[in-house]
């Protein structure tokens, strides 16, 4: 059986921190998003806090750090499909 979940989004300025981790049990990070449910390591609603990737890579754990960092490829790879090229072809007056 497969496991949903719901999350609430959360909005952000662009370059503002959308990386928010548990500050918990600094094992759960999301992009973006907050699980409804809580955390899904330690259960807690109301402890998240906003940070970069590069924030979270001076103090994370290996494991966070590369949770963050896939959160970060997969938001890269999904903001290139979806935005228009920016490049610009002229045609031939």
């Amino acid at each position: 059986m497969t496991e949903s979940r719901a999350f609430w989004s959360v909005e952000h300025e662009q370059g503002q921190p959308d990386l928010f981790v548990c500050m918990k049990c600094l094992s759960e990070v999301f992009r973006s998003q907050l699980p409804a449910e809580g955390c899904p390591t330690c259960g807690s609603f109301s402890s998240y806090e906003a940070f970069t990737l590069e924030d979270i890579q001076q103090w994370g754990t290996e494991e966070l750090i590369h949770k963050a960092q896939r959160l970060s490829v997969t938001c890269s790879r999904s903001e290139n499909e979806t935005s228009p090229s920016s490049e610009i072809e002229e045609s031939p007056s």
